[in-house]
């Protein structure tokens, strides 16, 4: 969903870059035009403004996938005029569907008898996967309070505080209360004992993350189902887990067999994955897997028959398109176990290269650990002059989109800079961020930050009036000064997402 508002006051038109080969009139810029215009016309338009957007390629920021092969770009276009739910008229498409959930289940080691069909659905993404896999374990949860004669009106999750933005959208969105463990300075994903200790009678199940959006590491799923298994023997409780695998899910199986985080663990229930991040399909495709029928309540799925033949349904949108499941198809058989143990070890091995020159700078310090997502999360030893925001904003100069973000509660004084590492971004591409970075670092120690400046005469002021602060509430302020400067950056754009 996006929120949107008319920013521009003074010129509520667009304007053709080349009005005489085509249109001399100017559109309305909110408005629907009153005539048509030439196709070429409005090609040259849009293709106009989206050469102001970021070069995918270049957008480090994001897990999603960027490039594909031109055969599985044909597929896509071949397949787009294709709606998913019509499972009558696209049997084939319904099936490759069922193929991918099936080849995934095996994936993660679903305890699956000979000719035993897996339980699982394609979703928009893993958002939509997470809300699926959330409602099962609230409609099961409900259904054993109801049976037992207990409330059942007050159901929480218990996570990280590092999980993504989606599980928040979850519990706000189904009632659901949301139990964080705090993070630890130096410890940025979610601790088993303290999540543990938080599980309670209403607790429908604790969420794992199999790759952690701020530093890539993966949760320790193992430790977390022992210790549950040893809290349910002693409460007579069944709390489940469901583990996030969204950005890990198509990288553990593959690089680090011997890690035990899926179906191999008895209270694992559900796992979502991202086909659209290292599963390599463009974005738009997500998979959530069940453990076996039992743990997806039959009364959630639905059953039409006005598209042709009953059709079982369980998704939170109707109408999709058909494109990336395809693809996701395509990537299954076209690379084999082979070809992505093959991408993953190289995105792992580009990821060293990456590391290695960062810290040859000796300017910053590492947060991502080096078994996990291949990403690179560091941060400055010395941010007294200049911090992370600032080379992220420098960066944007050469082309490259990097991000800079604090840490949740308990580590918001930490901010880091994260560069993912996709298939397409090669090695060549990774020396040549560590040269630019570098290049930023001596312009920024060649002049003061307007930032920095502008609180160290602060901190003058608190000097003589007795007062000064600690370092980490400089850097606190600091790092709020810059949220606040990026945040009024983004309020500016026409568009918030």
């Amino acid at each position: 969903m996006v929120v949107s508002k008319a920013a521009s006051e003074s010129d509520l038109s667009i304007h053709s870059t080349f009005a005489s080969r085509y249109v001399r009139v100017s559109l309305p810029r909110f408005k629907m035009p009153e005539n048509s215009i030439p196709k070429d016309a409005a090609y040259q338009i849009i293709n106009d403004e989206l050469m102001l957007d970021g070069n995918p390629r270049l957008n480090l920021a994001s897990f999603v996938t960027t490039w594909m092969e031109p055969e599985c770009d044909k597929l896509i276009m071949d397949s787009i005029n294709k709606n998913y739910v019509d499972m009558d008229e696209y049997p084939v498409t319904t099936e490759l569907q069922n193929r991918c959930v099936n080849m995934i289940a095996h994936l993660f080691n679903a305890p699956l008898g000979e000719g035993e069909a897996a339980v699982g659905v394609g979703t928009v993404g893993s958002s939509e996967a997470i809300m699926l896999a959330g409602l099962a374990f609230k409609r099961k949860w409900q259904n054993k309070m109801k049976a037992q004669g207990k409330p059942h009106d007050k159901p929480n999750i218990v996570t990280g505080a590092n999980v993504q933005v989606c599980w928040e959208k979850f519990a706000r969105y189904f009632e659901v209360e949301l139990k964080e463990v705090k993070l630890e300075d130096g410890y940025y994903v979610m601790d088993p004992e303290k999540a543990v200790e938080m599980v309670d009678e209403n607790t429908i199940c604790v969420a794992a993350i199999l790759g952690s959006t701020l530093n890539g590491e993966f949760e320790d799923v193992k430790r977390l189902n022992d210790l549950l298994v040893e809290k349910n023997k002693e409460t007579g409780w069944d709390t489940p887990i469901h583990v996030d695998a969204a950005s890990g899910g198509f990288i553990a199986p593959f690089i680090y067999p011997e890690i035990e985080w899926d179906f191999r663990l008895p209270l694992v229930k559900s796992i979502n994955v991202s086909g659209h991040k290292y599963g390599l399909v463009y974005a738009g495709i997500g998979w959530v897997i069940w453990r076996n029928k039992e743990d997806l309540p039959e009364e959630l799925i639905f059953h039409i028959n006005y598209l042709g033949a009953d059709q079982p349904t369980f998704t939170l949108n109707f109408s999709k398109g058909s494109s990336q499941v395809i693809a996701q198809y395509y990537q299954l058989i076209r690379l084999g176990y082979e070809g992505y143990k093959n991408i993953m070890e190289n995105c792992q091995e580009n990821t060293r290269v990456l590391r290695e020159g960062l810290e040859k700078t000796e300017r910053f310090n590492i947060v991502s650990k080096e078994i996990g997502v291949p990403l690179v999360a560091f941060s400055l030893k010395d941010n007294s002059r200049h911090n992370e925001f600032e080379i992220s904003e420098h960066l944007r100069r050469f082309g490259w989109i990097v991000p800079a973000y604090t840490m949740p509660a308990n580590a918001e004084h930490v901010t880091v800079l994260r560069v993912v590492i996709r298939e397409d971004f090669s090695r060549t591409l990774a020396e040549r961020l560590v040269a630019d970075i570098e290049k930023v670092l001596h312009e920024l120690d060649t002049f003061p930050s307007r930032v920095t400046a502008k609180l160290a005469a602060t901190a003058e002021g608190e000097v003589s009036s007795g007062h000064k602060k600690s370092p980490m509430e400089v850097q606190l302020e600091i790092t709020n000064v810059w949220k606040k400067f990026v945040a009024e950056k983004k309020k500016n754009k026409n568009v918030i997402c």
